[in-house]
């Protein structure tokens, strides 16, 4: 088994306000960043120290398919969720896979 682990992981949004507040109600403590002349872009950072970011897609659209999962407790959703495992869609069809807590 490697002793590797994921540290970032940056997701690329056609529509970044929507997914931005789709992330954010599932909990995530998204802060707005720009680094240098880059794009403003907004970053949370969860558990073990991973880097979540979403940023704006640019000319380039969409990015392909992309399956996330995400533990969170039900305490950090804006909405009420039975603890369990519920498979979602964000704004831009990717599947995103929340294992909640009680």
């Amino acid at each position: 088994m490697t002793r590797a682990q994921i540290s970032l992981l940056v997701v690329y949004c056609v529509d970044l306000p929507a997914c931005l507040d789709f992330y954010r109600g599932l909990g995530l403590p998204f802060e707005r960043e720009r680094h240098g002349h880059g794009p403003e872009h907004h970053a949370a950072v969860l558990a073990d120290g991973v880097v979540f970011e979403l940023y704006p897609a640019g000319t380039g659209g969409s990015t392909g398919r992309t399956r996330i999962g995400l533990v969170v407790a039900s305490t950090s959703l804006r909405t009420a969720w039975e603890p369990g495992v519920h498979v979602l869609r964000d704004p831009e069809g990717r599947v995103v896979e929340l294992h909640i807590t009680a």
